[in-house]
């Protein structure tokens, strides 16, 4: 069965290579290394056969062609030659193992793990009418059809640099979808924007309609959670004299009721965090996901909500995740939903396998059970206590697996349509976009965040210099001043959107 790895302890400097797990067959270079350089690795000396560029593998022994090799102690793919010791092992000599649908056999109850609660501690956050906490007091403007989507976003604007200072935001989410869709594809736009609505950063919401769209305002009101449908205001733009004076001045009531809200004591279990990761490199799964993966222990532990999705990305790591599963129906449900997921691939004439992205592959990573067990180890420990559906809410503290692919916007998306009122996003490779909720990047090696100050808010690759427990509480410290009301670069820089996932026919 897979196992989740722990980080061994970091030295003061940061090393040349590192070794993952006591069963791994493969080093990972942590700076570039050059051909015949002699390296000592896990008890084993020897000399490089070839270069080895940072953050790729290097093979610590022997192996047959066919032969497993091994990364966080498990099967990332098979040989697909003879690999001799010091050899750089990547796509010319690695492939997956993945195929279709797994059966996972029968759920067995895993033993209680004792884990520290409280890194976190109290934050200061909105109380809404509702008893939930939100990060942010914002107003959000959301288009029924993509027809509108440029209004929303224009007027956003111009309400937002008129009331600057009175919130903590007001932004315009535009998407192209909500006409001309059929069945469960109109379906799951009406979903996700409905419990887009009902996220607690969203104080108040616009729902902004053209009129003849198939995606009709007032089914879509149907949707949304009786606790969210006092915060609503709609406006159909063909029905509107004057459509951008109507909606600056809905938004102006909206402002006047949302300004005299102040922050409070908030809990750590007052928090829903959504874990993502886009951009990986090999370090991703070294430093930045297990530094979520610690976090995700201690919130789970103080009774807070994570939520986990990019199903794609947990194929060859289902072990390792269902493995916590707290009941047989959930381990039912999160083995049906990995296997749907497959269906999905396979229906379409496309390999499971079909990842990594051409820039994890350049990070280092080479196949997708390398990847996925790299990225599940963002929701550590904690226990998995739900599985939801794509457009749906997280309920329960502890792990929640949520239907999405692995799309860096689709997924963040379904993430704060699932309630998460903070997304934590790794990178090895970078990326500027931002999402609904506040999301901060966290680079995996300390190179990007040096080079792009202006995306990463948090520099994971320090766990190789300082060691894990000083960075957990810089990172612990940092995650309470963002809940508090410290923007991220993506809020800084205006780069928020939302994507919806399209998967039927287009009219």
């Amino acid at each position: 069965m897979n196992s989740i790895p722990q980080p061994v302890e970091a030295d003061t400097q940061v090393p040349s290579a590192w070794h993952c797990h006591r069963d791994d067959s493969v080093g990972i270079a942590i700076r570039d290394l050059v051909q015949g350089e002699d390296v000592a690795l896990a008890g084993v000396s020897l000399q490089l056969v070839d270069a080895i560029p940072a953050g790729h593998k290097f093979a610590l022994r022997q192996h047959a062609s066919g032969a497993d090799v091994i990364r966080y102690g498990s099967k990332i793919g098979h040989a697909t030659q003879a690999i001799c010791a010091g050899q750089h092992v990547h796509s010319h000599n690695l492939s997956t193992a993945l195929s279709g649908e797994l059966d996972y056999g029968a759920f067995e109850p895993a033993a209680p793990r004792e884990i520290e609660a409280g890194s976190l501690g109290d934050w200061r956050g909105y109380r809404r009418e509702d008893g939930r906490f939100a990060t942010r007091n914002e107003i959000w403007i959301l288009p029924t059809v993509g027809c509108v989507a440029p209004l929303v976003e224009m007027v956003a604007r111009e309400a937002a640099e008129a009331h600057r200072g009175k919130l903590d935001g007001i932004v315009g989410f535009g998407h192209p979808h909500g006409c001309s869709q059929l069945g469960d594809d109109l379906s799951g736009t009406r979903a996700i924007l409905a419990a887009l609505c009902d996220n607690p950063n969203a104080g108040a919401v616009v729902l902004v309609g053209l009129g003849c769209e198939s995606n009709q305002l007032d089914d879509l009101v149907e949707l949304v959670p009786a606790r969210s449908r006092a915060k609503l205001r709609t406006m159909r733009a063909q029905e509107a004299g004057d459509e951008r004076a109507e909606l600056l001045a809905i938004i102006g009531e909206l402002v006047e009721m949302l300004a005299p809200l102040e922050r409070k004591k908030a809990p750590a279990s007052a928090l829903t965090v959504g874990l993502k990761c886009g951009g990986s490199d090999a370090l991703s799964g070294l430093t930045a996901n297990p530094l979520l993966g610690r976090f995700s222990d201690s919130l789970a532990a103080s009774d807070g909500k994570l939520i986990l999705t990019e199903i794609p990305e947990v194929f060859g790591a289902e072990d390792a995740l269902l493995a916590r599963s707290v009941s047989a129906e959930v381990f039912s449900a999160a083995g049906e939903l990995v296997n749907r997921f497959k269906r999905y691939f396979l229906e379409q004439g496309l390999p499971v396998s079909e990842n990594p992205s051409p820039g994890n592959i350049a990070g280092g990573i080479t196949t997708l059970e390398e990847k996925s067990l790299g990225a599940v180890q963002k929701g550590g420990r904690a226990p998995l206590v739900d599985v939801i559906d794509y457009g749906e809410t997280a309920k329960l503290a502890g792990l929640t697996l949520l239907e999405a692919p692995g799309n860096d916007a689709v997924s963040s998306t379904a993430l704060a349509a699932a309630g998460a009122t903070m997304i934590l996003f790794t990178t090895g490779r970078g990326t500027p976009l931002g999402f609904p909720v506040p999301t901060i990047k966290v680079s995996s090696n300390s190179r990007l965040a040096a080079s792009k100050p202006g995306w990463i808010d948090f520099d994971a690759g320090r766990v190789l210099t300082e060691g894990k427990d000083a960075i957990d509480h810089a990172f612990a410290d940092y995650l309470n001043a963002v809940a508090g009301g410290r923007p991220t670069q993506a809020e800084r820089t205006g780069h928020r959107v939302i994507s919806i996932w399209k998967r039927g026919v287009t009219l």
